[in-house]
């Protein structure tokens, strides 16, 4: 058996989870851009209800079916014929709501989730020359899992075990198979609560305990309640695939009573939770706050526009619009990062009708193109920053003398056209980044494409998320947490580049958006453009 340290696939796919798996503390560039293939499919056949209630209009349908069909026709887990073959035949045509194609890709569906890792697996094991990349899969396996319903934590102690065991391919698919046939657990959750207006509404209710009774319980599960208080709290059965995701589970609970109050007309918003969420079976309390979304605009910092607040533009109005989709509730999230995107890049003058980049859909392309020019700078800036031989060598102290990171960046990029990944001294985290950029400076233009198309799906969903929450009025949509999770982090990114771009060349953000289009089309050619460049002014 080939262990871990010795199969540079198994350590490129686990390494790879690891990141997709990461807290908040993950750099945007190296995140999870893509939902999984049967969520995709669920999130199609959803559309079809929304487009008959026109909530989604027939052209975003389309365009959503049309790039699914063309990404799943590399997907393993679809198998290699008839399955395949039902669904390439069912995407190639509209599936309005009602018709007998979605009626079958509903049935399709059922076919197609149990046992969609099981095939990957078989996949995987074939000689190595026949494998998907590694990045591909590590990919795949990630988004699955957590679209399933996995927490990110249980599913990064899973891929630590997996590292630690010096686990195969082999042994990496099947177990996320494994993972995958599990059937949810009942876990019992614990929500104290700190203060409770209206008592004697919440004490009928058979999931109330009174104070004495949240103590005991807590000690009944091997919880410490020295200087413990509470004004009482609730417990509820939830079915989770693991406890960390119970606690989720708990917390969307929690919010929507929280949000009742808020309704009140004394004691307003008076229902205050305490810090912790207790989980049965689960050893330690889960923070009742959630690692936050990864919005990270940091220009402010680096501008010095954190406190000015005294002027007020269109970009300070987006970010206050985009500030809730860090934390809270879904839906508002889901309202306000869409709501920043609109702001910034719609224009009166934009295309009408029902094309493909007509209405509002045209930010999120936007958006997208924005943030795939901000990529190549922004991982070559963390590799030059991360190169560390044991000795200084040419590259690391040309770094050293350098005085911005677009210098730093440039050194680097130009390390890795000529030399390879290898030009650098590196930990192995960074190493499936080097490999990234390394492609992306030897064929730009089809490296940019690649992850641009990758962020305009994602912020498309994010749009139509948005659409079903305020046109339809529904705040349980299939894809709205993955949406979130894709989404955020890039907003966050795009924003940050808006800002950047407004406060040192006060530069309208549909300008620099135009900036980030044309940037994509000259890369490598003619005119220089480099990759480091790409939003830079012209020169």
């Amino acid at each position: 058996m080939i262990s871990t340290a010795q199969d540079p696939y198994a350590r490129h796919v686990l390494l790879r989870m690891s990141d997709f798996f990461a807290d908040e503390r993950t750099p945007w560039p190296r995140r999870l851009w893509d939902i999984g293939s049967v969520l995709a499919l669920e999130e199609l056949w959803e559309a079809g209800h929304w487009q008959a209630h026109s909530v989604l209009s027939p052209s975003a349908c389309d365009w959503q079916r049309n790039e699914l069909r063309a990404l799943l026709g590399r997907d393993a887990g679809l198998g290699d014929k008839d399955l395949r073959k039902e669904i390439t035949t069912l995407l190639s045509k509209p599936l309005p709501d009602p018709s007998p194609e979605r009626r079958r890709l509903k049935q399709i569906i059922g076919h197609l989730r149990p046992g969609y890792l099981d095939r990957w697996a078989a996949a995987i094991t074939v000689e190595e020359t026949k494998r998907a990349k590694p990045e591909r899969f590590s990919r795949t396996v990630a988004a699955h899992l957590l679209d399933l319903g996995y927490s990110p934590l249980h599913l990064r102690g899973w891929a630590r075990e997996l590292k630690t065991s010096q686990a195969t391919t082999t042994d990496i698919a099947e177990s996320a198979a494994e993972l995958a046939r599990a059937r949810p657990q009942t876990f019992d959750v614990l929500v104290a609560l700190d203060k409770v207006p209206h008592r004697e509404l919440a004490e009928p209710l058979p999931n109330w305990l009174a104070k004495g009774q949240v103590g005991a319980w807590l000690r009944e599960h091997g919880h410490d309640t020295a200087g413990f208080r509470t004004g009482g709290g609730f417990v509820y059965r939830l079915q989770a695939l693991d406890p960390l995701s119970a606690a989720d589970q708990a917390r969307q609970l929690l919010d929507r009573m929280t949000a009742r109050s808020e309704f009140l007309r004394n004691r307003r918003g008076g229902i205050v939770p305490l810090p912790q969420i207790w989980v049965a079976g689960h050893d330690t309390p889960v923070p009742l706050e959630p690692p936050a979304r990864g919005v990270d605009v940091l220009s402010l910092v680096y501008e010095g526009h954190l406190y000015k607040v005294d002027v007020r533009g269109r970009v300070d109005d987006a970010l206050e619009l985009a500030a809730v989709s860090n934390r809270g509730a879904l839906a508002p999230a889901v309202a306000g990062g869409w709501a920043a995107v609109e702001s910034l890049l719609v224009h009166p003058d934009d295309p009408r009708g029902d094309g493909e980049r007509s209405g509002k859909a045209v930010a999120a392309d936007r958006m997208a193109a924005i943030i795939a020019c901000s990529w190549p700078r922004a991982e070559l800036t963390s590799l030059a920053h991360r190169h560390s031989p044991a000795r200084p060598d040419a590259l690391s102290e040309a770094i050293a003398a350098c005085t911005n990171n677009r210098e730093r960046a440039r050194l680097t990029a130009a390390a890795l056209r000529d030399h390879g990944p290898q030009a650098l001294a590196l930990k192995y985290t960074d190493t499936a980044a080097a490999q990234r950029m390394t492609a992306l400076v030897n064929e730009p233009r089809k490296q940019l494409a690649e992850v641009n198309r990758a962020f305009r799906i994602a912020m498309r969903r994010l749009y139509r998320t948005r659409n079903i929450i305020l046109h339809g009025g529904a705040t349980q949509g299939i894809a709205l947490d993955a949406s979130l999770r894709t989404a955020a982090p890039l907003l966050g990114a795009g924003l940050d580049r808006i800002v950047h771009a407004f406060y040192t060349e006060n530069l309208d953000p549909l300008d620099l958006a135009a900036r980030a289009e044309v940037a994509m089309q000259l890369v490598d050619g003619e005119t220089g453009l480099a990759t480091v460049d790409l939003l830079e002014p012209p020169h």
